[in-house]
């Protein structure tokens, strides 16, 4: 079986990669509207909506960026994927019931629609849709980069390849991922969460047995390693420090609130009743993904300063090199191909909010209408991947670090706004509008200007706080404003 480990492995991706087609081709055939393409017609049941909503909060940004931060950091990316769980209660509660009522009482196609219809502002309408844009470019090219760091790995671990590149692996990359979003839209996405979400599930348990069995005494002897090398790392803040991580709990906690390509998910099931049943599914699945957040860095930590593998040239290859020399090779296998779609379904839950932003908000907030949506959609779609590409190579972060920036655009712009707004009838447009400004503007000047905040705070921390208490602040001192009549009925309860 080892010495058929890498063949198993590329037989593994290629088949998922063929169901991705199949699944792309079918959902083709099932998208007649640009409803249908950015909303699944609301047709949604309750296990594809919940699988969808913890696959995508997951994803590349998880699966693979998570293990590189706990091989790099240790234990203070602990402060992000345990406290995201608190981010589903607080989506659900606060937006779970609210969002499927707004999206029966229009032919809603995205989340600034939703908006638009809660604030009765365009000004409003097109400021989210720039800051979604923005997030999702980053956001989608933390997807590609993970894609393409886990097959150059996969690729030159074999003997047919040759050394190939990652230029290389994110063309493929990129042109799988273009043939599946542009073909089925948001409803190849979620189906595929539905698959891949069960396989990662049990996988992920598997894998963290294997993580176990990896050490004679298991956690406990990598714990001892670990404490030895770096007694930091392996406390409960890790190497960034106290402030550091509680400023991951505050953006990863409530700022989950705020995740457009998770939130969105819940004006697509078919009635509004599903949430509370929606909810604890999505999180049993995030809590037996997320074992191989930590598992595989803790492990690839251990192993390397144990000298039992060579150091990574990367902590992004965390992931990959655990699972490609120390788990079972068809265990190894299923798992790349459920990373594969969960970092295809999850691409394509950005695009699909991005490229309504581009080729629908954008314009309806400006009294444009663009003729053949669907066709612009699908062009839209196309642009938006090469310039996350692009985005990709130029940047030399960490693949969870440019997550973790995209995942601080949108808390900001969107829980102030969406997650408070639309729970608050005092809320103003102009509050509205000021807190996206100045989370935009914050958040771009600290991260172009390359300023570091004391303690190591996050910065998408700091602007959350920050665009909350404009909102809040203008609020209290505006005149209360006069919502639409269907709007303050759905408000009401």
């Amino acid at each position: 079986m080892e010495a058929f480990r890498n063949p198993i492995i590329l037989a593994c991706i290629t088949i998922y990669m063929f169901l991705c087609i199949g699944v792309g081709l079918w959902a083709m055939r099932k998208t007649k509207s640009t409803h249908d393409f950015f909303m699944a017609g609301k047709t949604l049941g309750v296990w594809v909506t919940a699988f969808a909503v913890f696959s995508t909060t997951l994803s590349g940004f998880g699966f693979v960026g998570g293990p590189g931060l706990v091989y790099s950091m240790g234990m203070s990316s602990f402060w992000m994927v345990v406290v995201a769980v608190l981010g589903f209660n607080v989506s659900f509660g606060m937006l779970g019931k609210r969002l499927r009522l707004f999206a029966d009482i229009g032919h809603f196609i995205s989340l600034p629609d939703v908006v638009y219809k809660r604030y009765g502002s365009n000004t409003t309408r097109g400021l989210l849709a720039l800051a979604i844009i923005i997030g999702v470019i980053g956001y989608l090219a933390t997807q590609i980069l993970a894609m393409s760091v886990v097959l150059k790995d996969i690729l030159n671990a074999s003997e047919y390849f040759g050394v190939v590149s990652l230029t290389t692996t994110m063309i493929i990359s990129c042109s799988i991922l273009l043939f599946y979003s542009v073909t089925g839209g948001i409803l190849a996405s979620v189906y595929t969460d539905m698959v891949q979400g069960g396989i990662m599930i049990v996988a992920a348990l598997l894998v963290f047995i294997t993580v176990v069995m990896t050490f004679d005494n298991g956690l406990l002897e990598m714990n001892q390693i670990v404490y030895e090398d770096d007694r930091a790392a392996i406390g409960p803040w890790g190497t960034l420090g106290m402030f550091g991580s509680l400023s991951w709990l505050l953006l990863f906690g409530l700022g989950g609130a705020g995740q457009p390509h998770v939130i969105t998910k819940l004006m697509m099931n078919k009635k509004i009743s599903d949430a509370k049943h929606i909810l604890p599914i999505s999180i049993m699945g995030y809590v037996f993904s997320g074992l191989l957040w930590v598992g595989i860095g803790l492990a690839m930590r251990a192993l390397v300063i144990n000298g039992m593998h060579p150091p990574l040239d990367s902590p992004d290859q965390a992931a990959s090199q655990f699972l490609q020399h120390y788990a079972h090779p068809l265990l190894a296998g299923i798992v790349f191909a459920g990373l594969f779609a969960a970092i295809m379904s999850t691409a394509e839950a950005f695009l699909s909010i991005g490229t309504a932003a581009v080729m629908h908000d954008i314009p309806e907030s400006i009294g444009i209408k663009v003729k053949r949506p669907l066709t612009t959609a699908r062009v839209t779609t196309v642009m938006l991947t090469l310039l996350a590409a692009v985005f990709a190579l130029w940047s030399d972060d960490l693949i969870a670090m440019i997550g973790a920036m995209s995942w601080g655009i949108f808390a900001a712009a969107v829980v102030p706004v969406v997650t408070l707004g639309f729970n608050w009838k005092r809320a103003t447009p102009f509050a509205a509008n000021m807190a996206i400004i100045s989370s935009l503007v914050v958040l771009f000047t600290i991260k172009m200007m390359k300023w570091t905040l004391p303690y190591a705070i996050d910065a998408g921390a700091f602007t959350l706080v920050l665009s909350l208490t404009i909102f809040v602040g203008i609020t209290l001192f505006s005149k209360e404003p006069k919502l639409d009549p269907a709007v303050e009925r759905v408000m009401d309860m």
